[in-house]
């Protein structure tokens, strides 16, 4: 999917309990033309919750059963990084810390500021597609690096080091020409175009 068909993509997600709440933030978001869905709850989120990205979830922080800074937490452990708001309308220096140490984009203090809220998400936004990017790229590299057999993952890892194809040659006890196949294999798997590309790719997977 294109960039510009993942931005065209973006959506919001409201999650307050108190009705009014949910419904000024929402009526905020369908004026700015992003589309948005909302939620009561916690709980009912992440039941509805599909892994669509870019997004951005705005949350309150007192709810009936889980909290917003619960939610986060929550989120954390099952991987999903999409940005974060956090409103609330009893603000208080342990809350604003806690919700920045989850990885919250910014707490703001209801009422918020219309133009405020709106600047905060559409950050929230680019930051998410950037992040989605990155991760779509982290996984990629890693396919083609589990498409490597394992000499050629040993070739891959002696050229992260620096290792001349005499040397490599003499750490795998084979020929020469034997580790030139190899690594031309590793390039080719790898789409490399060039060694500091397939070095940077290599310590981007953490090999």
């Amino acid at each position: 999917m294109s960039d510009d068909s993942k931005k065209d993509n973006a959506k919001i997600y409201v999650v307050d309990d108190d009705q009014q709440s949910r419904k000024a933030v929402l009526t905020l978001v369908k004026t700015m033309g992003v589309p948005a869905e909302s939620f009561a709850s916690a709980e009912e989120f992440l039941e509805a919750y599909d892994d669509h990205r870019p997004a951005c979830l705005v949350t309150d922080v007192r709810m009936l059963g889980m909290s917003g800074l619960e939610l986060q937490e929550r989120l954390h452990e099952l991987g999903i990084t999409i940005s974060v708001v956090v409103l609330t309308a009893f603000a208080s220096t342990h809350t604003t810390v806690r919700a920045m140490r989850n990885g919250a984009l910014t707490l703001m203090e209801k009422p918020c500021d219309d133009d405020e809220l709106w600047d905060a998400i559409r950050m929230g936004l680019a930051a998410d597609l950037q992040n989605w990017e990155s991760d779509q790229h982290r996984s990629e590299v890693q396919q083609r690096i589990d498409s490597l057999t394992p000499k050629e993952r040993q070739v891959l890892e002696c050229i992260v080091a620096g290792d001349a194809n005499k040397v490599v040659a003499r750490k795998l006890d084979v020929s020469v020409r034997t580790i030139e196949n190899h690594r031309h294999k590793v390039f080719q798997k790898m789409e490399a175009d060039s060694l500091a590309e397939l070095v940077r790719m290599a310590l981007e997977s953490g090999q």
